[in-house]
C-alpha cells in the first residue's frame, strides 16, 4: 500500500486511510517514508483531541505535512481541514487515518469531496505473511493471459489453521492456540467496550454480541435482517443499526449484487463478509481447525478468506476493479464478479483440495450470459494451477497472495 499512498499525496491534498483497528495503519504511517518525517498526532491523546475540537488549525501550525490518526473521534475537524486545503491547496498535505470509515459515518458531515482520495488497509494477505511481493494474477487475467499449469508453493499451515488464526499483524507473533484465541477475545472485548461507544451509543452489549454471532454464522450469505431479529430477540431496526455500525468500524463488508443485464431476474441484496475470516470463525464458537473443517460454515469462511485477498489485490490496482456477487432467482450464482471498465472476471471459491470440471458450471453459465468476461477462476484449497476450460483456470487461494 505504501507506494500508492506516496503517489496519492503528490497528487491530492488529503489522503484518507481507513481500516479496522490493529491492521497496521499507525505503524505504516510512522515507519514508511515520507510520512515518518511528517508531524504525527493521534486523537487517542486527550490533549490533542481537546485541541482538535477547540482550535483545530493550531494542530498544523508551523507545518505543511501532517498525519492525523483516529480522526473519527472529531468529525468536526474535517471542516477545518477543508477550509485550510481550499486556502493552501498546492502547499499543504494531510494524511487522515482512523478505524471508522468516514464515508459511512452519519455524523461526519464533511466528506472532503474533490479534495481527498480514499484508501483502505486490510489485514495482511498470506503473501505479506510470507514476505512476498503482491500477486499480478488479476492484471494478467484482465490482459487475457492465463497462468501456466503446475504446482506452486503454499503455506506450511493448513488453510483451516490459518482461518482459525487470522491475518491481523499482531497474530504474527502468536503460535499457541490459547494465545490466538485470547487475542481474538480481547480484540472483540476492546471493540465492544471502547471503540463502539466512541462511534455510537449501544444500549445492550449482550444484544450486540448476539447479533455479531448471528452475522458470523451467515458469512458469505445474504443477511436476512428479519431472520436475524427473530433468532436473536433483537428488533429488526436494531439489527439494521448494528450492521451499519459494524460496517462503519470496517469489520463487516457488504458485497453488492451484480446487475448489468436488465432482462435477467436477479437477487439484488448484498452478501456480507467479515474483514478477517478468523473473526467470523471465533464469533461462531469455533476454536480449532478440525472443528472448522467439519462445520457446515467451512465453505463460507473459505469464501471470506478469498474475499479478503481479492480486496487486498484490487485495492492495489488502478483503476480499481469493483467486487460484486451474482445470483439469479433460479439459483444460478457466482461468488464474486470483478468489474474493471467493460471487462469482467468471474470467481468461484471452493473449499476443496480436488477441483472438478463440474465445479465450473456456475462460471460457465455466467460467462455464457456475459461474453465480456475475460476469465473465470475457481479458487480452491490446493497447491496446483490447473486449466479446466478454455477460459477457466483452477488456482490455489495462495496464488492471490
Amino acid at each position: 500500500m505504501a507506494p500508492r499512498l506516496r503517489q496519492s499525496v503528490e497528487d491530492h491534498p488529503v489522503v484518507i486511510l481507513s481500516g479496522a483497528r490493529q491492521v497496521g495503519k499507525s505503524t505504516l504511517l510512522t515507519e514508511e517514508e515520507p510520512f515518518s518525517r511528517w508531524r504525527y498526532l493521534t486523537l487517542d491523546n486527550f490533549d490533542t483531541l481537546t485541541q482538535a475540537n477547540r482550535d483545530p488549525e493550531a494542530l498544523w501550525a508551523g507545518t505543511d505535512r501532517l498525519v492525523l490518526d483516529e480522526v473519527q473521534k472529531s468529525p468536526s475537524l474535517l471542516s477545518a481541514i477543508k477550509e485550510t486545503v481550499d486556502r493552501h491547496r498546492r502547499k499543504i498535505r494531510f494524511v487522515l487515518s482512523g478505524s471508522a470509515n468516514l464515508l459511512l459515518m452519519q455524523h461526519a458531515t464533511e466528506s472532503l469531496a474533490g479534495r481527498a482520495v480514499h484508501a483502505t488497509l486490510y489485514p495482511m494477505s498470506w503473501g505479506e505473511w510470507a514476505r512476498r511481493s503482491p500477486s499480478a494474477l488479476l492484471d494478467t487475467l484482465l490482459a487475457g493471459k492465463f497462468p501456466e499449469d503446475g504446482p506452486i508453493d503454499g503455506p506450511e499451515e493448513s488453510t483451516g489453521e490459518l482461518m482459525v488464526r487470522g491475518f491481523f499483524p499482531p497474530l504474527d507473533t502468536l503460535s499457541r492456540p490459547s494465545g490466538i484465541q485470547g487475542w481474538w477475545e480481547g480484540y472483540i472485548a476492546t471493540y465492544l467496550e471502547r471503540d463502539l461507544r466512541q462511534i455510537s451509543s449501544v444500549e445492550s452489549l449482550p444484544d450486540f454480541r448476539r447479533v455479531m454471532a448471528a452475522l458470523a454464522l451467515r458469512s458469505a450469505n445474504i443477511a436476512n435482517q428479519t431472520e436475524i431479529a427473530r433468532d436473536t430477540g433483537v428488533s429488526q431496526a436494531t439489527v439494521h443499526r448494528y450492521m451499519n455500525l459494524l460496517e462503519v468500524s470496517s469489520l463487516l463488508a457488504r458485497v453488492p449484487a451484480f446487475s448489468r443485464n436488465r432482462t435477467k431476474r436477479l437477487i439484488k441484496s448484498p452478501k456480507i463478509h467479515w474483514v478477517d475470516p478468523a473473526l467470523a470463525v471465533h464469533l461462531s464458537g469455533i476454536h480449532d481447525a478440525r472443528t472448522l473443517s467439519d462445520s457446515r460454515e467451512a465453505g463460507a469462511f473459505f469464501e471470506s478468506l478469498v474475499f479478503l485477498h481479492l480486496q487486498i489485490l484490487t485495492g492495489l490496482m488502478l483503476p480499481k476493479p469493483r467486487i460484486f456477487h451474482y445470483r439469479t432467482v433460479t439459483g444460478k450464482e457466482v461468488d464474486f464478479v470483478l468489474e474493471r471498465g467493460r471487462s469482467l472476471i468471474a470467481v468461484e471459491a471452493k473449499f476443496t483440495q480436488s477441483p472438478r470440471y463440474s465445479d465450473t458450471e456456475g462460471l460457465q453459465d455466467f460467462m455464457e450470459d456475459y461474453p465480456e468476461t475475460v476469465a473465470g477462476i475457481l479458487v480452491y484449497d490446493g497447491t496446483e494451477v490447473r486449466r479446466l476450460h478454455d477460459r477457466i483456470v483452477a488456482i490455489p487461494w495462495s496464488s492471490l497472495g
